[in-house]
């Protein structure tokens, strides 16, 4: 299921903030541990490929967007979810950008809290009036 690999995409990018890399072998034995499908496999594989290509350009979004809080204290967890939320965004025309919102916020109601979640949802929002404008 799309939430699954969606969610299996968030883990690899949280490790990637104390790594400085999106390590392949760690998102592997993570699509294994959760029973991916090939469907799934390829979705994660996307989104990390996106990320990992764009993440100076989309850590710099989140930068000017949150404007009270610099990118640099955000949460990890906070910034990894906006980081795949973003590469939905911008890179897969298939899923709707509120979609992407809405995942991102349950995301972060799962793995931060209700006010990240909030916080979250607030700057993908900006993310998105800034792409269609």
């Amino acid at each position: 299921m799309r939430v699954t690999a969606r969610e299996t995409a968030f883990k690899v990018i949280f490790a990637s903030n104390f790594t400085g890399e999106i390590n392949r072998g760690t998102a592997r034995a993570l699509y294994k541990s959760e029973k991916l499908t090939e469907d799934d496999i390829e979705y994660a594989n996307k989104v990390l490929d996106t990320v990992e290509m764009h993440w100076n350009e989309y850590s710099a979004i989140i930068d000017k967007l949150s404007v009270s809080f610099p990118e640099v204290r955000i949460f990890p967890a906070d910034k990894s979810i906006m980081m795949l939320a973003l590469a939905e965004i911008y890179a897969f025309d298939d899923i709707p950008d509120v979609v992407s919102v809405n995942e991102a916020a349950n995301i972060a109601s799962k793995y931060s809290s209700e006010k990240s979640a909030s916080f979250v949802s607030g700057i993908l929002g900006e993310a998105i009036k800034e792409k269609n404008r």
